[in-house]
């Protein structure tokens, strides 16, 4: 019998790069930053500054030391909200329709969040 392969689904994260959120869960919880990476295929995304690992790196010519890095990690996107720089709190996200089209919005205050930070 033939094994069958499963097509893996991306996950639907509620966060995009770019996006100021706030760390809920986790050793890190309380740190806010940007969203420099989202991974849609294992549902993780990389804050600045939070979930700092050290990497030990070998020298090559970009750093012909070598040494140990200190860099971020992917987190899963549940243990992100995104905050609002408005009401000053973490929020869910609302869709309003809009003349332009569909608009992202603060589900507290009802300030349209920016696309491009």
């Amino acid at each position: 019998m033939a094994a069958t392969k499963h097509k893996v689904q991306p996950a639907k994260i509620h966060v995009k790069k770019g996006d100021f959120v706030m760390v809920i869960t986790g050793k890190d919880a309380g740190t806010k930053g940007k969203v420099i990476d989202v991974i849609l295929k294992k549902g993780r995304v990389v804050v600045e500054k939070a979930n700092m690992i050290k990497r030990h790196t070998k020298p090559s010519q970009s750093m012909p030391q070598g040494g140990i890095v200190s860099k971020e990690a992917p987190m899963a996107s549940s243990n992100v909200m995104l905050y609002c720089q408005e009401c000053k709190s973490v929020t869910r996200v609302s869709v309003k329709v809009t003349e332009e089209g569909k608009v992202r919005a603060c589900k507290n205050c009802g300030v349209n969040l920016p696309d491009k930070h």
